[in-house]
């Protein structure tokens, strides 16, 4: 079933009607940043419903404030997150990396990234991704937002940092070959974008985030 807003039709705005047969749906769409307080839901049962060597997958039994039941799966993680860096060695650059995606099977630029190890911060874990996948450490660590992958069925959320004053220093990582650096403009996304190897959601929004809080223009 498909919802749509009618602003004007028969004279109900902000009303939201089923597409199929115009049906008037009684609550108001909420035309605020101050969301009214939602009790979550019990959970009421959970169990392992599939596992391989990198991945679990969790069934999980819910029961929601209404009384309704219903069981929903989804990715059980480590609770340790991840980071991305935007790491500017000049105020107009940012450098990428292109490295291999197993999901895609094609090479694929991106921000550098990678889990945070245990007893890591977030910015701890910034810096030494850098060294391993650029070799380059950062003095200035800026956190722009923590973002979540996948709600509906991931928990997991990774950690947005600029990073500002580069230096050269290498770590070894674990990557299975050496990682291409390509260093961009900023200002020049428009060109980024209309890559067919720049895809990945992250970090087109790390960008973005970055170009916000650099005050500069989208």
């Amino acid at each position: 079933m498909v919802w749509v807003l009618y602003a004007g039709l028969l004279h109900q705005p902000k009303r939201l009607y089923n597409a199929t047969n115009l049906t008037l749906i009684k609550n108001d769409i909420i035309m605020s940043d101050k969301l009214p307080q939602k009790t979550l839901p019990t959970i009421l049962a959970t169990e392992i419903a599939a596992k391989s060597k990198l991945f679990e997958i969790e069934s999980v039994h819910l029961q929601f404030s209404n009384g309704e039941e219903r069981d929903y799966e989804r990715m059980k993680t480590s609770g340790r997150g991840a980071v991305m860096i935007v790491a500017m060695p000049d105020p107009d650059t940012i450098l990428l990396v292109c490295e291999y995606a197993a999901g895609m099977h094609s090479y694929e630029l991106g921000l550098p990234k990678g889990l945070i190890d245990p007893g890591e911060t977030p910015i701890e874990a910034a810096n030494r991704e850098l060294k391993e996948e650029i070799g380059f450490g950062a003095r200035k660590f800026t956190q722009l937002k923590s973002l979540s992958l996948a709600p509906g069925y991931f928990g997991a959320s990774m950690h947005i940092l600029l990073a500002e004053d580069l230096y050269p220093e290498r770590l070894e990582g674990d990557e299975p070959e050496p990682l291409d650096v390509v260093s961009w403009s900023i200002n020049d996304l428009d060109a980024l974008l209309q890559r067919n190897d720049f895809t990945e959601a992250r970090s087109v929004a790390a960008l973005f985030l970055a170009r916000r809080h650099l005050n500069l223009a989208t």
